[in-house]
């Protein structure tokens, strides 16, 4: 598939001009009894959050597990718990985690004799048990991805079970979130083969699927035992290539943010309107030109594109005007000179409804920031999953396609009602009502979306499909 790339933005030079701010700092966490990887000298690697019941929780890995914090309300980090890794130590340079229905799912790439952790998170404050330590469906992989609405795990670069050999890309089922059930592998979708996913991002069935070497491919997985391709960009389709890392979508799903996890190389901004035919319209750096500047993952809220970016630590975007993306903030987590190597910030988590974010640094451990965006809080599909207080709300027809649906709600008073995209941007609200249980979303344009009603101060919440 031959994809016409637009002519590329470059923004490296305006960025360094606007104006930035740094973020600022509520806590820190690092632990100097434990031991560095003896690949790079990290003790820590990636970070995950988990919401309930109105209580924050970050969660952190490093070469001896996993440890899991509090976001107090006077803004510091309380230790919670502490799950040992199955391997732990020298030979340990990342862990992976996500959750699901409130568990949180933990894996790692190396040492022998790694299993799938299942963490029950429910119990917190107060514990936090392992439900599940196996390797029957997976024993290691690089890094895992759930589509919450789905209920499936991806495992990239992922192994286990028989005959135990990897894959590029794994797919299992976990409706029941503590008994995984394999369902198929890939390495080849709609002709277009590759030998690695490093990451993705899944949701609904739309796959980012990032493959190293072979570039960055966007899938349809609503059918997950026979995936479809939208489209292929190979390293020869789009500028400053490399090693093609991770990224994320933004909130409508228009454009989707990548980078390649190679030295002096750009982020990426890909028009994806047209999933079937992608474009890039821009490029955005750390604000230099260093020729070891690299970043390493990015993550969208609301308007605002996070980056643990190596060396040049925390990096946020204004990404409200995707072709001209505005460097606002930047922490300095580490002073390590840019060199040849992977050191730094490792990861970022800004999905906790406070707004507060956490970001990881490889030897410098868990830091927690305070909200760049009070308006931006808990709107995201990834935040949503974790109230676990959300009941299911009935209407129909269902798929909409008059633009009339009806809301089942036993005569109740609907208090507040929102519609956001499947990606947790909110379209519409309160002013849909047609009569006491109809609205309309005929301004909607065709897809899937979220909707919520709050009744007797409830949320009860149904995923629609508007046909048109």
């Amino acid at each position: 598939m031959k994809i016409l790339l637009s002519y590329v933005i470059t923004i490296a030079s305006i960025t360094f001009l606007m104006a930035q701010q740094e973020a600022t700092l509520l806590d820190h966490w690092s632990d100097s009894s434990l031991v560095g990887s003896t690949t790079f000298d990290n003790t820590y690697n990636e970070v995950w959050g988990y919401t309930q019941d109105g209580h924050e929780y970050a969660v952190i890995g490093t070469t001896w597990g996993t440890h899991i914090f509090e976001l107090t309300d006077d803004d510091t980090l309380a230790l919670r718990a502490e799950i040992p890794g199955v391997v732990q130590g020298g030979v340990i340079i990342h862990r992976d985690y996500h959750d699901y229905q409130g568990h949180l799912y933990t894996i790692s790439d190396e040492g022998n004799g790694n299993v799938l952790q299942i963490i029950d998170m429910t119990h917190l404050p107060e514990r936090a048990p392992v439900v599940y330590s196996d390797d029957a469906v997976i024993a290691r992989a690089h890094n895992i991805f759930i589509d919450t609405v789905q209920g499936l795990l991806y495992g990239l670069i992922s192994r286990g079970g028989s005959p135990g050999n990897y894959d590029p890309l794994r797919v299992y089922d976990i409706s029941d979130p503590t008994d995984p059930q394999f369902l198929r592998a890939y390495s080849e979708i709609g002709g277009v083969g590759f030998s690695q996913v490093h990451d993705g991002h899944i949701l609904d069935g739309r796959a980012y699927l990032n493959l190293g070497p072979g570039g960055v491919m966007i899938a349809d997985f609503t059918d997950p035992m026979d995936a479809s391709l939208l489209s292929f960009l190979s390293t020869a389709d789009y500028p400053q290539s490399g090693y093609n890392h991770s990224g994320w979508p933004t909130e409508d799903g228009d454009y989707y943010f990548f980078a390649d996890e190679t030295w002096g190389t750009d982020i990426k901004v890909l028009d994806v309107q047209d999933p079937t035919d992608p474009s890039v319209i821009a490029t955005l750096d750390a604000g230099n030109d260093l020729s070891n500047s690299i970043a390493h993952n990015q993550v969208i809220a609301c308007d605002y594109l996070y980056v643990s970016y190596y060396y040049d630590g925390l990096q946020v975007y204004d990404i409200s005007n995707p072709e001209f993306p505005e460097r606002v903030f930047f922490y300095q987590t580490s002073n390590i000179p840019h060199r040849r190597s992977y050191e730094g910030a490792w990861g970022v988590y800004p999905f906790f409804p406070s707004g507060r974010f956490i970001v990881s640094d490889m030897q410098e451990g868990l830091f927690l920031f305070d909200a760049i965006d009070t308006d931006c809080a808990a709107t995201s599909v990834h935040t949503q999953e974790l109230l676990m207080s959300v009941q299911e709300l009935r209407v129909s027809p269902n798929p909409v396609m008059d633009g009339q649906l009806y809301i089942d709600h036993g005569g109740q008073a609907i208090e507040q009602l929102i519609i956001r995209s499947i990606l947790g941007q909110q379209i519409i609200s309160a002013p849909l009502i047609v009569d006491d249980r109809t609205i309309s979303v005929a301004d909607l344009r065709s897809g899937s979306y979220l909707l919520t009603a709050v009744m007797d101060g409830q949320p009860y919440q149904a995923k629609i499909l508007v046909l048109h």
